[in-house]
């Protein structure tokens, strides 16, 4: 098949397509007859991708495969065709997100020792939900706490083709993004001395290489039992709101003596 004749073809299975194609999918649209293999569809999607050179969308590649999507520089304008609001997630939310996809696999008990505060389970509900984390094992300790590990999903998300392409957190510890909107209340003392990373500088870089993602602050719990009290105590039930624990305080609050 001449390469004028499988543009268009590609190009029209990737606008009809809901989900990123890879070229093996798209290689499965074509027959033994119509003589295309993997190096016709890769230079095939190379065309299309300098094609969309000054123009609104463009052809981009993500750990499924090929897909559109709306420039950045233009999609301020395009947002303006849908009333509802863009999600909102909290500033607890996305470091928690962050220190999964920079610490995978990771435990519960060890995100919260790191945060310094008890991880809620709507956060890691909603995580799941969202298809962005996953439990990829079990960590050989007494309890068997679960492991979290991101996902394919959360690549294509955050326009990553693989989790090398992360922003390195040296780069991104002095990042100042206005949008981000970040609560400035530091947390304990005691807690900021013993973080081996910056939980803020992780989110900001998770919040980086997508679409700009509005955070409100969220009140979080902050751990004074031991470590393994904190996978121990009961949950919440989903629908309620959480209440501190008499031996917990709120972020922003001074632990208890």
């Amino acid at each position: 098949m001449q390469s004028e004749q499988l543009k268009p073809i590609v190009e029209a299975a990737l606008l009809a397509a809901s989900q990123p194609l890879s070229v093996a999918q798209l290689g499965d649209l074509f027959g033994e007859g119509d003589e295309v293999d993997r190096e016709d569809i890769a230079r095939a999607l190379e065309s299309l991708v300098d094609d969309c050179a000054g123009r609104g969308v463009e052809l981009i590649e993500v750990a499924s495969g090929f897909r559109y999507q709306v420039r950045r520089d233009v999609h301020p304008w395009v947002a303006k065709m849908w009333t509802e609001k863009p999600s909102r997630y909290s500033r607890a939310l996305l470091e928690t997100l962050a220190l999964i996809a920079y610490r995978q696999p990771i435990t519960r008990p060890e995100i919260e020792q790191i945060r310094g505060v008890v991880v809620s389970s709507n956060i890691v509900k909603t995580l799941e939900e969202r298809e962005w984390i996953r439990i990829v094992g079990y960590r050989d300790v007494p309890g068997k706490p679960a492991l979290f590990g991101t996902t394919r999903t959360f690549l294509d998300y955050f326009n990553l083709k693989s989790l090398d392409e992360l922003p390195p957190l040296a780069e991104i510890r002095d990042m100042e993004d206005p949008q981000l909107g970040f609560d400035q209340t530091p947390l304990p003392p005691r807690v900021i001395k013993d973080l081996p990373i910056d939980p803020e500088a992780t989110a900001a870089a998770l919040a980086a290489p997508a679409n700009p993602l509005a955070i409100e602050s969220e009140p979080d719990t902050v751990a004074t039992a031991p470590d393994d009290a904190a996978t121990t105590e009961p949950e919440p039930p989903v629908a309620e709101t959480a209440t501190a624990a008499p031996d917990a305080v709120t972020d922003g609050d001074a632990p208890n003596p």
